[in-house]
């Protein structure tokens, strides 16, 4: 396949690179296009409502975020406007940032220190 049959007239793009994003483009269009058939066209986190021209700032959120697990009942997705897609992806990314947990996982903590453990024995004495 030669690179003008894959690239645009004036798209100075690596082929790869476009081909690439024209099967990720395709890949994600096939499942939003199902999701939007199995959910109703609301935000899961905000609850606003979508359609019209309106409907293409629904996004398909991946709950584990990985992109290549779509399975048919759509049991991964979620439908997120864009503003609360974003936020969901950017509190990952503080969250990974600090080493804390994600509210998907759940972690030991860092610390075994407990300053109340005494506390009802010392209310107790001082009564």
């Amino acid at each position: 396949m030669s690179s003008k049959n894959t690239q645009a007239e004036g798209d100075n793009r690596d082929p790869i690179i476009v081909e690439a994003q024209r099967h990720r483009d395709q890949r994600d269009k096939t499942y939003r296009e199902h999701a939007l058939k199995i959910y109703p066209w609301i935000c899961a986190k905000c609850g606003r409502e979508f359609s019209g021209k309106k409907l293409r700032e629904l996004t398909v959120h991946h709950k584990d975020h990985n992109h290549d697990n779509n399975p048919p009942d759509g049991s991964n997705w979620e439908l997120l406007c864009l503003y609360c897609h974003e936020n969901e992806h950017a509190r990952n990314q503080v969250a990974d940032a600090y080493g804390e947990a994600t509210p998907d996982e759940a972690r030991e903590p860092t610390s075994a220190y407990k300053p109340f453990a005494d506390l009802a024995d010392m209310l107790k004495r001082n009564r």
